[in-house]
């Protein structure tokens, strides 16, 4: 039995009608009479824990503070769930009361017979104090709730009335139903599994004036952009249904049901099903997923010592392993108190180490693995000083366990012609003595080599991973410097030195025969060489435009710096980011501002730099012999390939647009086009599909997709919520995304916009003092997320580069199995 009082902290009067706009933001119906909290406690009622039985009971509460006849709202809601209650597997069926007499909260005999109680309620003050003692002591003894539209305006006074709703209506909203598209973020409750992703239907919808979404656990939004919210408009983050546990119960709250026409939609009654479902403990549910305090954010790595690089490199890139040590790499650059060496007449330019790191979970301490000679470490500077070579990505082979194997992406400093400002990237496999974490750095076998120009910055790439065939994905970037072109397409043929052009990505990016700007794909073999995997862009054999022009090991071509890739092994899909160039706005002349992207490739493509961004935009040629004028706008389904730079092909594979991408200005910028499909790329003319997008300064970081392990022991795994779920993240935390992202398999292939997103803001925590600047992202094999923050300086490591470890704490789904009403379902 369960005996409890009315404390303190657990309704607020306020002290006048007068004292508060409350009252007209929360109420439709007028403002009852403000009444001092009482003192002493109102009720010892004694609640069953928890309420109600194997024979399970709803309670519809409808009573109105409102004078008049029922809202035809109500009486559609109560036939409803009446329906609701009489259908389904007959162990998921049970029986409905409703009343609209207060009182039931007082009698403690008839609530305890409840497994969850309904408000259909109106607004206003419809319970005294006495009864919504009774309320909240029938919820602390494991009850269920289920709000529904207007129960957000009852009890308007209440504190803890409002912490079992979640969220209070602002004082304006749409007084009329419109058709609007809800996002079912939650692919897992009961309440929202079985409805579609984007899911159209017409209601009124409520603005809320505290966007309650990391506090409570959202299972569906509505998109703003799909109609009419008026001035108390939330943003993109417009929830409309959640759930959590609530003072010792389970809440859920769904603004939708504003409408009598709601009632009889197949779809809304899943979705008050599967609520009903959760809250008489009939099944269980996961309502915590959400909710940011169920995370812990704990920095792993300590900072260096002074001088040494004895904790961590310069972050670019980390990897775990099946054992769950975590293995992070440094590009190239040393401690800030370290000299660098720019001068080309100096043997040691460039020359830096690429530390390999070894974070051992079991023992908390850091082992220093190896440590590569690179091309890598110049400094900051212009982009005929800075570089960004170096040790750029790491893998482990699929059977690590076994044979120790560990691929590593660098540059070697032994191999650059310091005359022609040539280098030499290569991807090889090394052994690591996995008793001591020490790299054998004399067991080098080179898979694959290719040139790339060094005379100038930037864009290296480095990211690589594999897909379920043991296939080996390797991002390159474009080689090409961001300058002389005014940040828009890097075109420009002009610039070189001894004779290799620096600022022509058609050269590299837009090449068949070139293996920089692109995502390779190779098959290692144990020897030490590589097969080609049949599927690739190009099988090196192409006879078009007479022959020897096309690179079998080409996956994707058209990307500019894929610092991140990833595959889901699950589906074999290859995510990929990579950032844009610099220019701050789009250009009637020359086209597109900076975007920066995100993909889902399913299978070889052209993803359209330096020809086109986004969704088919394409920039202006520009060629010799003056490269500063403009010449015709580029054909993304025909492109070609004329550069004087090009030793591949002039007719290119038709470009394929891209799922993600955002400028300073927003996300997805999108203009009208003109007959033959060229934007206008006039700013006041661009509309923006992806709202919860924005750049600036910008560094796309692409992320993984969450896969939910149910047969793990690990308490830190992520909950299963996130399945499936996209991460897509970007260097920089300010207004740049930091999301996780659905997509729908029917489109995604061919750029089909996200279909819903959340911010990660809260749980991957932003701030100088959290992890400010994204590096690199992975789960672990214990499900927790972990992190590379690079740190707060560029081209070398300080106090803040670290790596972290993002963990849940929320627990299992609720009820208990013991407490669920007819057992294991």
């Amino acid at each position: 039995m369960h005996l409890r009082g009315l404390s303190t902290r657990r309704r607020t009067w306020v002290a006048g009608v007068a004292a508060g706009a409350v009252a007209a933001g929360l109420m439709s119906a007028p403002a009852a009479t403000a009444r001092p909290a009482p003192d002493p406690p109102l009720t010892t009622m004694s609640i069953k824990s928890p309420p109600g039985g194997a024979n399970v009971r709803v309670l519809i509460f409808y009573g109105s503070a409102a004078a008049g006849e029922e809202s035809p709202v109500v009486n559609a809601g109560i036939e409803a769930i009446e329906k609701i209650g009489l259908s389904g597997p007959a162990g998921q069926r049970f029986a409905v009361t409703a009343t609209k007499d207060a009182s039931v909260f007082t009698d403690e005999t008839k609530l305890s017979r409840f497994n969850a109680v309904v408000f259909l309620t109106g607004g206003g003050d419809v319970l005294d104090p006495e009864q919504e003692a009774g309320l909240e002591a029938y919820m602390e003894a494991g009850g269920g709730f289920v709000g529904v539209h207007d129960a957000a305006r009852a009890e308007p006074y209440s504190d803890w009335f409002t912490g079992l709703i979640g969220a209070r209506p602002a004082s304006a909203s749409p007084a009329t139903a419109q058709r609007a598209v809800v996002e079912v973020g939650d692919r897992r409750h009961p309440a929202t599994k079985e409805l579609p992703v984007q899911w159209k239907r017409p209601d009124k919808w409520l603005n809320w004036a505290k966007n309650p979404s990391g506090e409570v656990h959202t299972v569906a939004r509505v998109r703003e952009s799909s109609y009419q919210p008026g001035t108390g408009a939330n943003g993109w983050d417009h929830p409309v249904s959640w759930c959590r546990d609530y003072d010792g119960g389970r809440s859920f709250y769904t603004g939708m049901g504003g409408t009598v026409s709601s009632y009889d939609e197949t779809d809304f009654r899943s979705h008050l099903r599967g609520a009903l479902l959760w809250t008489t403990r009939l099944v269980q549910a996961d309502c915590k997923a959400t909710i940011t305090g169920n995370y812990k954010a704990e920095r792993l790595t300590q900072p260096n010592q002074p001088g040494q690089n004895d904790q961590i490199g310069e972050p670019h890139g980390l990897v775990t392993a099946p054992d769950g040590r975590v293995f992070s790499i440094g590009r190239g650059g040393a401690d800030s108190s370290q000299p660098v060496i720019t001068d080309w007449n100096n043997p040691d330019v460039g020359k830096g180490k690429g530390e390999i790191h070894v974070y051992d979970p079991k023992t908390k301490k850091v082992t220093l693995a190896g440590a590569l000679t690179v091309f890598g470490n110049k400094g900051g500077g212009d982009e005929l000083t800075k570089v960004e070579e170096g040790l750029l990505g790491i893998e482990l082979d699929p059977r690590f366990e076994d044979n120790g194997w560990v691929y590593l992406h660098y540059t070697p400093h032994a191999r650059i012609d310091r005359d022609k400002r040539m280098a030499e990237r290569r991807v090889s496999r090394f052994t690591l003595d996995r008793a001591t974490n020490k790299l054998d750095l004399g067991s080098e076998k080179v898979l694959l080599k290719w040139p790339v120009q060094i005379h100038s910055c930037c864009h290296a790439g480095g990211g690589m991973a594999w897909d379920s065939k043991d296939n080996l994905y390797i991002a390159t970037g474009d080689n090409n410097s961001s300058g002389f072109s005014g940040g828009y397409s890097g075109n420009n043929p002009e610039p070189n030195y001894k004779g290799v052009s620096f600022a022509d990505a058609r050269r590299t990016a837009g090449n068949t025969n070139n293996l920089n700007g692109k995502i390779l794909r190779i098959h290692p073999e144990p020897d030490g060489t590589y097969t080609l995997p049949e599927g690739n862009l190009f099988t090196g054999e192409e006879t078009a435009e007479g022959g020897g022009k096309t690179r079998g090991e080409i996956y994707v071509m058209g990307v500019r710096n894929p610092a991140r890739i990833s595959v889901d092994q699950q589906t074999d899909i290859l995510y990929a980011g990579w950032v844009g160039p610099d220019a701050g706005a789009p250009s009637t002349t020359w086209g597109p501002a900076k975007y920066d992207t995100f993909a889902v490739i399913t299978k070889a493509s052209n993803r359209g730099w330096p020809y086109c961004m986004g969704n088919k935009q394409p920039y202006r040629d520009r060629n010799l012999p003056d490269p500063s004028k403009p010449l015709g706008w580029y054909d993304c389904d025909h492109p070609k390939n004329e550069s004087p730079n090009n030793d591949g092909l002039v007719n290119l594979p038709p470009v394929t647009g891209n799922n993600i991408w955002y400028s300073p200005q927003g996300g997805a910028p999108d203009f009208p086009r003109d007959a033959n499909g060229v934007p206008s790329y006039k700013q006041e003319e661009a509309t923006y599909a992806l709202p919860w997008l924005k750049g600036g300064g910008q560094a796309a970081m692409n992320g993984p997709v969450y896969r939910y392990d149910a047969d793990s022991s690990s308490a830190a795994r992520w909950p299963a919520y996130w399945d499936g779920k996209w991460f897509v993240g970007d260097f920089y935390d300010s207004d740049q995304p930091r999301n996780a992202v659905i997509t729908d398999p029917k489109n995604h292939g061919d750029g089909g916009l996200p279909v819903h997103s959340e911010s990660l803001k809260k749980i991957v925590p932003i701030g100088n003092d959290g992890i400010k600047n994204l590096m690199d992202w992975k789960f672990g094999p214990d499900g927790a997320l972990y992190v590379l923050d690079y740190g707060r300086g560029f081209f070398t490591s300080d106090a803040k580069s670290a790596l972290w470890r993002v963990t849940y704490t929320g627990g299992g789904p609720t009820p208990a199995a013991g407490q669920l009403a007819r057992g294991t379902q």
